[in-house]
């Protein structure tokens, strides 16, 4: 026996003490601990009323954000690496493993709900910890969940390192990702730890809070307030070709979260489709051995023998040619991820500038409730698109290998490639007469059917008919012409739609319907709800204006406290911040004596007598 097969054979009946799912499940407690525990110590910035049930709590337990996903630019590589920590649950729940209880088919949508609530929730300590402000904490819990995570991980590897399908080390193949992602936070919360150690031991000082307006943002103003210089920096090849690096603009963690898993999932659903490919090819083996045992009894002089080698051959060429494009496909749509991100940055400087004529005319003005839910749909949809669209294309380009090997390989292989040559050069001449026909039209009627130019300068004659007898004729000969000539565009018209559509299925940046019909491409519209949020939300001149407004108040209130705190000092008496409210709250009240009345009172009897005495007091 084969050491593949036998490895193999092994595995199949490999069921390890760590059960995943079951793991998954059980994870749920330790993660529902270290939430409660960092929103315990969460504060609430506005404490409510004390009639409210709540304030038995003071202005503790507040519900911890796992991720601002509008305005978080600091640590966007530490959620990108959480987000792919969950990659091969995305997976799980992509291929619909999820299947704890037996309902009805109508009902998976239920499941999958249930399912991808619950991954959420076991992964979630992974982000809150990197959100708390409460470094120490976070830190510790964080650490100790990757741990735990990790250890689970690396002892399902080895109990069952091997598969079916891979052999050796399939289980690796799978996992070795998010090993990666474990690794690195585990690193970064021990970094964490030790750094916010030092400051709590007063070693280090701490850092201040969030800033409200990014460093990025304000040189983004500064840069629209400067002038332009007269003579622009010349460009390297890879700034004008490929990327230019721009260091006024930050792409948010939401992005950068979504590029990491769709690279990973991307990477989890070859592996699959591999695995997949491999037991098609295993099945195909057995049944060419069938035909071959076949041939052999009937010693090649059967009927069905034709049919039977022609039958092996589309087997091994289709064999081929799958493998074959499955480094093509892969890599359009690793293109097609870093192409989505330099659109998203092209497509918001361009709103940011009031710039909406790149997007069709219905969605100039998008309605705010759809572009709220685009948020949340956006990067699961990006992810889907992005592996549907790799599938997509791979049977595609397998089918674009398959007719290549046919028209042109397979010939040359036979004996035929004077046949093909033939073939080839009818058609490309065909072609090449029938688009030499077009062009002439165009030049007979630049040249005998429009006007001269009115001036030198202008680029074309103008759209004035001459010799209108002739050109009468001209179209009532070439209208019979153009009847056949049209069949041809209207079958080329199909075609090339059929390929632009299957090449870019994957790009949710760029609608694939007709003009008129955007709406009905979801992914679309929800890339431009998204597109409108960001741009509502982290627009760096409405931030500046915001920061400026914010900065101002402050500093208002920071002179009025000075001017209290001198006037304190020169009565000579110590005046409590208590007092001063309630005097400012007095001298309010009798220049407004109508706000008396919409005041909530404790004790009547006492109001009363208050409102009484302030509607006795002039009007100031």
């Amino acid at each position: 026996m084969a050491p593949g097969k036998r490895t193999r054979q092994l595995n199949g009946t490999c069921v390890g003490s760590v059960d995943m799912e079951l793991f998954l499940h059980y994870s749920l407690i330790p993660s529902l601990f270290i939430i409660l525990v960092l929103s315990f110590l969460q504060r609430r910035e506005h404490r409510r009323q004390t009639d409210d049930t709540s304030y038995l709590l003071t202005n503790h337990f507040e519900i911890i954000i796992p991720l601002d996903f509008l305005g978080t630019f600091s640590n966007r590589w530490s959620y990108g690496i959480a987000f792919g920590a969950t990659a091969n649950k995305i997976m799980f729940l992509f291929s619909e493993g999820y299947q704890p209880l037996q309902i009805p088919q109508w009902a998976q949508a239920f499941v999958l709900l249930i399912g991808g609530i619950e991954v959420g929730l076991s992964h979630l300590p992974f982000f809150a910890c990197l959100s708390s402000e409460f470094r120490l904490v976070s830190s510790i819990l964080g650490f100790s969940y990757s741990l735990t995570w990790f250890a689970v991980t690396i002892l399902h590897i080895t109990q069952c390192p091997h598969g079916q399908f891979l052999g050796s080390y399939e289980t690796l193949v799978f996992y070795w990702p998010t090993l990666l992602c474990l690794f690195f936070l585990l690193g970064y919360f021990l970094h964490l730890f030790v750094k916010s150690l030092r400051v709590h031991l007063g070693w280090e000082l701490q850092t201040g809070e969030k800033p409200f307006l990014e460093l990025h943002q304000a040189e983004h103003v500064k840069q629209l307030l400067k002038r332009r210089p007269l003579q622009e920096e010349k460009k390297s090849w890879f700034q004008t070709r490929i990327y230019e690096w721009d260091p006024c603009f930050q792409f948010p963690s939401r992005m950068i979260g979504t590029t990491v898993l769709a690279f990973i999932c991307l990477y989890l659903f070859i592996v699959i489709e591999f695995c997949m490919f491999l037991y098609v090819r295993n099945e195909l083996d057995v049944f060419e051995g069938k035909l071959e045992s076949y041939l052999t009894s009937m010693n090649h002089t059967g009927t069905l023998t034709p049919i039977i080698l022609q039958v092996k051959e589309l087997m091994n060429v289709t064999k081929g040619v799958w493998v074959v494009t499955i480094l093509p496909a892969s890599l359009t749509c690793v293109s097609y991820l870093f192409h989505i991100l330099a659109c998203y940055r092209k497509h918001m400087k361009r709103l940011w500038a009031g710039n909406k004529h790149f997007l069709p005319l219905k969605f100039h003005n998008p309605s705010s409730s759809e572009s709220v839910v685009a948020i949340a749909r956006y990067s699961g949809w990006q992810i889907a698109y992005i592996l549907w669209g790799y599938l997509i294309i791979h049977v595609v380009q397998s089918l674009g290998g398959v007719m290549f090997m046919y028209g042109l390989v397979l010939p040359v292989i036979h004996n035929r490639g004077l046949e093909v040559l033939q073939g080839l050069g009818i058609g490309i001449l065909t072609i090449s007469i029938v688009l030499g026909l077009m062009i002439l039209q165009v030049w007979i009627a630049t040249s005998f059917f429009l006007q001269p130019k009115m001036d030198t300068a202008d680029k074309q004659k103008p759209l004035a008919l001459n010799n209108r007898k002739v050109f009468h004729n001209f179209n009532y000969f070439l209208f019979f012409y153009n009847v056949l000539l049209g069949l041809g565009a209207c079958l080329s018209r199909l075609l090339f739609s059929c390929i632009l559509g299957t090449w870019l299925i994957a790009r949710i940046d760029r609608t694939i319907m007709q003009s008129g019909y955007e709406r009905a491409d979801m992914g679309f519209r929800a890339w431009i709800g998204m597109l409108y949020v960001d741009h509502y939300h982290t627009n760096p001149v409405l931030v500046s204006f915001c920061h400026l407004l914010i900065t101002g108040h402050r500093e208002r209130r920071l002179q009025q406290a000075v001017q209290y705190g001198h006037l304190s000092q020169s009565s000579g008496a110590r005046v409590s911040a208590r007092s001063r409210t309630r005097w400012l709250l007095l001298q309010t009240l009798i220049n407004n004596p109508r706000l008396v009345m919409l005041r909530k009172s404790k004790s009547g009897h006492g109001s009363q007598e208050f409102i009484q005495i302030l509607l006795t007091c002039p009007e100031s």
